[in-house]
């Protein structure tokens, strides 16, 4: 079925955003797992693993709607130099995907494919998890100390 071309490219771009996140947080994940923050390295990789699940589905409705996934294309990663920067960074980055995914579901309206709007809706409600996962993280810094935070990751 062919699709909206500016949606397809819209998909495109959102494809970069998860193949960058895949990228940034298995970076931050084995990096936790040198430090021996086996309990964050677990929590970051999965959430690298649900990037590449979002990464999939942009690829197989791309297909579907007879566009050319591109794979080629990544973002600047932004990777952070200890566990802090890395939440953080990550936040930021899972904010920014909010923002491109709320955009795009609502031009998935507007070429009235609504197929479409439900996986970018699907996709959107996993980013806010991991945007709460993140500041959570960001909350327990912040109560509990980072030292006391990081003995909690050690496991």
């Amino acid at each position: 079925m062919k699709g909206n071309d500016k949606l397809i490219s819209t998909l495109n771009e959102l494809l970069a955003d998860e193949l960058t996140a895949i990228s940034q947080y298995m970076v931050h994940s084995e990096m936790c797992a040198s430090w021996g923050y086996g309990t964050l390295h677990e929590a970051i990789e999965k959430q690298a693993k649900d990037e590449m699940h979002h990464a999939e589905w942009l690829i197989q409705r791309i297909l579907f709607l007879e566009g050319t996934p591109i794979v080629s294309k990544l973002r600047p990663m932004k990777i952070g130099a200890s566990v802090q920067e890395m939440v953080t960074n990550d936040q930021d980055a899972e904010q920014e995907a909010i923002r491109a995914y709320n955009k795009a579901i609502t031009l998935a309206h507007e070429v009235q494919d609504q197929a479409t709007a439900d996986l970018l809706t699907k996709i959107l409600k996993m980013e806010e998890e991991h945007v709460d996962w993140a500041e959570i993280q960001r909350t327990q810094i912040e109560q509990m100390g980072l030292a006391n935070y990081l003995a909690n990751q050690s496991t």
